[in-house]
């Protein structure tokens, strides 16, 4: 059994892993950026709402870039589509804080339905998202 052969893939992992906790971490400030309230803060103070919202964001994100990593034929492939995925969840915010305005005031006041709507949104949309990413 040589050591050597058994990780050949092991750069490839590396760099798809990195880059994916990289547009990951992207993902998370801009979508921190966008919305009016601070989930983190909300989050330390307890508030479920922004649990809810925020942890939907995150597994609406890593849904299709978990597709699109399986997918890509390249390091750059994966990067553009995670990218697109990322776009794709700040599109989803923004069009449900149109048809519902009022939510980025409902969730710094912790109401868990508002919370719980839009974080079941944005997995929905990542959901899609992955399915539509299986070129």
């Amino acid at each position: 059994m040589n050591i050597l052969q058994d990780l050949t893939g092991i750069t490839s992992f590396l760099s798809y892993f990195a880059t994916s906790i990289g547009l990951t971490v992207l993902f998370l400030i801009i979508y921190g950026l966008v919305t009016p309230y601070n989930e983190l803060t909300l989050i330390k103070s307890g508030n479920k709402a922004a649990v809810y919202s925020y942890g939907g964001a995150l597994l609406g994100f890593v849904a299709p870039l978990a597709s699109v990593i399986s997918n890509s034929v390249s390091l750059v492939d994966m990067a553009i589509w995670g990218i697109v995925a990322l776009l794709i969840q700040i599109v989803t915010f923004v069009a449900i804080r149109l048809v519902f305005p009022t939510i980025v005031y409902d969730i710094p006041q912790n109401s868990k339905a508002h919370g719980m709507f839009l974080g079941i949104c944005s997995i929905a949309a990542g959901i899609l998202n992955a399915a539509c990413m299986t070129y």
